[in-house]
């Protein structure tokens, strides 16, 4: 495919950002300078598209926080402005990324999703008798920048769009301190190089697919496992040969290096379908599909936390039901009927509003 340009008039025009503008806000309007930038919405996009037409756009300083739920990470969250002009971003360059993209890559794309993903590994663990199951170490913080600006030149040729990409690289906050060194480094080169993508940024989403998205083709073309499915940096490729899988895993090693990325050795390994498969937050197995116990006690959590919250008058019933059905679309692709009635039997608080198991 060719690269595309003339990308500037789309992403700069009032449609786009008043667009962006309300994407950004979606779920998040009560907060104070959401609801501030809403007050101004005509005024804060002229200004916005004024900074932006004049190369006068910067990026503002991120707010961190860690969370711990499923594991520790650092999530950055930027000014109300920028995410913004995350939105008008992607909003423009990924129409044109997405016919480049595979039908493998699930996560962040319309049409797609967690739950595919797992109905494609539940289908191929009944079909093939092995999987090769891996994880990229440390993803977001190893993205490499120089590496992923090139990807993004290769497929947009549109100077200020791609310097409007460069900007919102170059603004990461420091991430995570990673030290690996790959084939021809010297001693010097991992301190050399930029490297981290913020998690919470709209942008860093679409970023992650672009940046795995020649390994997805390098499986899908070259190594052509019978099955192939990836959810940002999980992934798995299934065979009913052993061997052939070991080969595969040496191939997908070298061209991740040449990524700058490296798998983790742990949580990287080769398993019989038989014996099943954690993939996604669930345990695929031949007799069903079940959410693994770490889940269950994350959710057992979060309600006794709303319970304190409905007690203290602290949360609305609208935003319990909102979140209880959100868990229990997730929790109902799997064996989890009898597990759901036994979990909200624990909460009396729930019998106070809607059932959410009908």
């Amino acid at each position: 495919m060719k690269r595309v340009g003339n990308l500037w008039g789309p992403l700069t025009s009032w449609e786009n950002l008043f667009e962006a503008a309300r994407k950004a806000a979606a779920g998040k309007r009560s907060r104070g300078d959401v609801a501030s930038y809403l007050l101004n919405l005509e005024n804060e996009v002229a200004d916005l598209r004024r900074r932006l037409l004049d190369s006068d756009y910067r990026p503002g300083p991120y707010r961190t926080f860690r969370i711990h739920e499923p594991k520790e990470r650092m999530i950055s969250a930027a000014p109300f402005r920028d995410r913004v002009v995350h939105h008008a971003l992607t909003q423009i360059i990924e129409p044109v990324f997405e016919p480049r993209f595979t039908d493998r890559s699930f996560a962040s794309r319309t049409g797609f999703g967690t739950h595919k993903a797992l109905a494609l590994a539940v289908r191929a663990s009944g079909r093939f008798r092995y999987v090769l199951k891996c994880d990229v170490r440390k993803y977001f913080p190893s993205i490499d920048h120089e590496i992923l600006k090139e990807k993004l030149r290769r497929v947009l040729k549109c100077k200020p769009t791609l310097a409007l990409a460069d900007l919102i690289i170059d603004a990461s906050n420091a991430q995570e301190e990673i030290v690996q060194y790959f084939p021809g480094d010297d001693l010097f080169t991992p301190f050399e190089r930029r490297r981290g993508l913020p998690l919470g940024n709209q942008t860093s989403q679409f970023f992650a697919n672009v940046y795995l998205n020649s390994l997805d083709h390098l499986v899908m073309r070259q190594l052509k496992p019978r099955e192939y499915a990836r959810y940002v940096d999980d992934f798995v490729l299934f065979a009913d040969s052993k061997d052939e899988l070991e080969r595969m895993r040496d191939r997908v090693v070298d061209h991740l290096n040449g990524l700058r990325l490296t798998m983790h050795e742990r949580k990287s390994r080769i398993y019989r379908t038989a014996d099943g498969l954690t993939f996604l937050g669930w345990r695929i197995t031949p007799q069903g599909v079940w959410m693994k116990r770490a889940s269950l006690v994350r959710m057992r959590r979060r309600l006794k936390r709303m319970q304190r919250q409905w007690a203290a008058g602290r949360i609305e019933w609208e935003e319990i039901q909102q979140r209880i059905n959100s868990w229990i679309g997730h929790a109902q692709w799997g064996n989890t009927w009898k597990l759901r009635e036994q979990m909200f039997d624990e909460f009396p608080f729930l019998q106070g509003g809607p059932r959410f198991l009908g």
